[in-house]
């Protein structure tokens, strides 16, 4: 479970790019979140950035995870759970910090 600790550093990145798509797009559009006023490039530059950064991590915590998960003594179904949230607490715990 160390690994997706550490992978959760670098994955701060692809969850705020995620996040602010998100909250300036399909959220705004539904009323749920107030779009950035300076925001008007469009969604050209987040499917260049954003999705390559993001299928990139994923690609990446994927591959860091299978050989981990053979070793360990967990069932699947609580492994790829435990992971995933332990790769969301770095970005948790720096949301509460700021």
């Amino acid at each position: 479970m160390v690994v997706n600790l550490l992978l959760g550093v670098p994955a701060v990145v692809p969850i705020l790019l995620c996040w602010y798509f998100a909250s300036n797009w399909p959220l705004a559009a539904l009323g749920w979140t107030q779009g950035e006023p300076t925001e008007n490039d469009g969604m050209l530059p987040w499917f260049l950035l954003g999705a390559p950064v993001t299928v990139g991590f994923a690609l990446l915590w994927w591959l860091a995870n299978c050989p981990v998960r053979r070793r360990v003594p967990l069932d699947s179904r609580l492994y790829w759970p435990a992971g995933a949230l332990l790769t969301l607490a770095p970005t948790f715990v720096l949301m509460a910090v700021l």
